[in-house]
């Protein structure tokens, strides 16, 4: 069946904010070269911790705006703009014939603003008993970072956040689809965001599973996860209308797939379940077989059982073809950005698509038996790429797959 041009839907501009790089140009150029965006954590003192390493955004300026939001807006605030410049799009405030007058925004998150509730807390229970300044409370509601985002910019879309932890910007990049095919918004400026925080690094390092030195996902000595903060944003819109303006097309977003594992708040179905689900649906909306698939950004964690499912789920789905597809994890460059990290991995998906580069998956070094794929180990490598598969997971079992390919293909 063919689908026309107002229903297929792309991208068109891409606004990535990570540890190793932001903008377009240097993010991929970092990914490539195999960059390490780890090192000690500087946001707050880790002296009482077993584990002292982050992927933190470097020389990142926080702008003046309304409202003095958190550091999420602050992001993905940035990682907009990024966006709207390399898709050549005026924002509204700018332009008042923008076309993005009416566009969407869905931005998902794990934490949200948990650094302002950080700030709260230690002014209510700190040494000094303050009082907790009453301007802080409405800058805390996950919901803010989108509704700052539109409020910044002048979209007057749709706007929603998806705090579905770390499959979240795959999630909100689904519902972007969703609004484009439906024509309740003609853009939609689409991923996640999250910042490193207290909380987070705290939870993650009781459950013993951040790494002390690096993220070796698929490594038979994988010890953890390095976590990470930034934002990634995709604008998308349909075919017919990124050909109307001549924009540039990086990939086509040909279908996704969502599932819950019902299973447990933070371990993975041990068969992976969840994680089968959610690739056949995306496989079978995109109209895919296993020998279409050319690439695999994996959810890859770095962690025993994430990494060890993951490959046992691919292999489920994708049979004999499971072999010689390649897969890969830039968590080990770019640490778990939590909410952030499938918005930045389908960026990685889209510039694969379009440029036929394969990121590395860095610190490999020991096989395992239980990972035993082609992780495209610790070099970039080029490749034709028709088919991207960008798989993600989450806590509560919160599973997602988002298929990229070329709009030829």
């Amino acid at each position: 069946m063919t689908i026309p041009d107002s229903q297929r839907i792309v991208v068109t501009g891409l606004g990535p904010v990570s540890p190793v790089g932001s903008g377009k140009e240097a993010f991929w150029n970092a990914i490539r070269a195999g960059a390490d965006g780890s090192g000690e954590v500087m946001k707050f003192d880790t002296s009482m911790y077993k584990v002292h390493r982050a992927c933190e955004v470097k020389d990142f300026r926080p702008r003046s705006l309304q409202g003095d939001p958190g550091p999420a807006t602050q992001l993905a605030v940035a990682a907009v703009e990024l966006a709207l410049e390399d898709a050549r799009l005026p924002a509204p405030r700018d332009d008042a014939r923008s076309p993005l007058r009416h566009a969407g925004v869905v931005i998902g998150t794990t934490g949200g603003e948990i650094p302002v509730l950080e700030k709260m807390n230690r002014q209510r229970f700190g040494p000094h008993k303050e009082a907790v300044d009453p301007a802080d409370f409405p800058k805390y509601p996950c919901h803010v970072i989108a509704a700052n985002v539109a409020r910044h910019y002048g979209f007057r879309g749709p706007n929603q956040v998806v705090p579905t932890a770390c499959a979240a910007g795959n999630y909100a990049i689904s519902i972007g689809f969703e609004w484009l095919r439906s024509g309740r918004a003609p853009f939609v400026l689409a991923g996640g965001a999250d910042p490193l925080s207290v909380v987070s690094f705290t939870g993650f390092g009781r459950m013993f599973a951040i790494a002390a030195d690096r993220c070796r996902p698929f490594d038979k000595n994988r010890k953890g996860i390095l976590p990470g903060e930034g934002a990634g944003i995709l604008v998308l819109e349909t075919l017919e209308s990124a050909r109307r303006r001549g924009a540039r097309v990086y990939a086509e977003v040909r279908g996704y797939g969502l599932s819950c594992d019902a299973y447990h708040p933070t371990m993975p179905h041990p068969e992976g379940a969840g994680v089968q689900l959610a690739m056949r649906r995306a496989m079978q909306q995109a109209g895919l077989q296993a020998d279409d698939v050319d690439y695999i950004s994996a959810h890859g964690t770095g962690t025993q059982a994430n990494d060890k499912i993951e490959s046992s789920a691919i292999r489920a789905v994708l049979g004999a073809a499971a072999r010689k597809t390649p897969i890969s994890s830039i968590k080990s460059m770019i640490g778990h950005t939590m909410g952030a990290a499938s918005a930045l991995e389908a960026i990685v998906c889209s510039l694969a698509v379009d440029t036929g580069w394969i990121p590395p998956t860095m610190n490999y070094e020991t096989p395992d038996p239980d990972c035993d794929l082609d992780y495209v180990p610790n070099k970039a490598r080029e490749k034709r790429v028709q088919v991207a598969l960008n798989n993600a997971y989450a806590f509560g079992g919160n599973n997602s797959c988002v298929v990229f390919a070329s709009p030829g293909a």
